[in-house]
């Protein structure tokens, strides 16, 4: 897959507490800080071709150029998350490539034969896409557009991370809308 859309961004992680998922790896691993939204405000969301409303916590932090990102589901909206929890998983659920062009890469991947299954948006120009390649836990992959506020904010995580000296781990996300 790297051959197609360049380095793995980001590793993805279900967890079932994302407040003690955030201390270990800021106290025992020192990746931080880590910004954390209660709930992430996704407009358009869509698994399977249905929509629905979910409620995910999210808090992402880098270590070096890869971000971390720590989701924990707070409803019973179907998503991949739900249904890597249902079949009694925990820990790295997808990877994610970044795109600034999104329409390109997204028609590339579906010609190859990547069928998507849960999209939605975060923030002007921050869609993503999860395809239905999940062979075994955390192999889904994920296809994630920063070319809005979504990407600054990315950008401020890693910048943030660089050079953290341990104090106030948990921070709260950036305002996309000023970014």
């Amino acid at each position: 897959m790297s051959r197609f859309l360049g380095e793995i961004r980001q590793a993805g992680y279900v967890v079932d507490d994302i407040e003690a998922a955030m201390d270990y790896w800021s106290r025992v691993l020192g990746v931080g800080p880590f910004f954390y939204k209660e709930r992430v405000p996704i407009e358009n969301y869509t698994y399977r071709g249905a929509t629905y409303e979910p409620h995910n916590s999210v808090a992402l932090a880098n270590s070096g150029p890869l971000q971390i990102e720590l989701i924990q589901t707070r409803n019973d909206a179907p998503s991949m998350y739900r249904d890597f929890k249902e079949a009694g998983h925990r820990g790295l659920q997808h990877v994610a490539y970044w795109t600034q062009s999104y329409d390109e890469d997204l028609e590339r991947l579906t010609g190859l034969g990547f069928a998507p299954v849960m999209s939605g948006e975060v923030g002007e120009k921050g869609r993503f896409v999860y395809f239905d390649t999940q062979y075994h836990p955390g192999t889904v992959i994920e296809l994630s557009e920063v070319a809005g506020p979504k990407g600054k904010m990315f950008q401020l995580i890693r910048e943030t991370s660089e050079g953290w000296d341990g104090l106030d781990p948990v921070r709260p996300f950036p305002d996309l809308s000023r970014l």
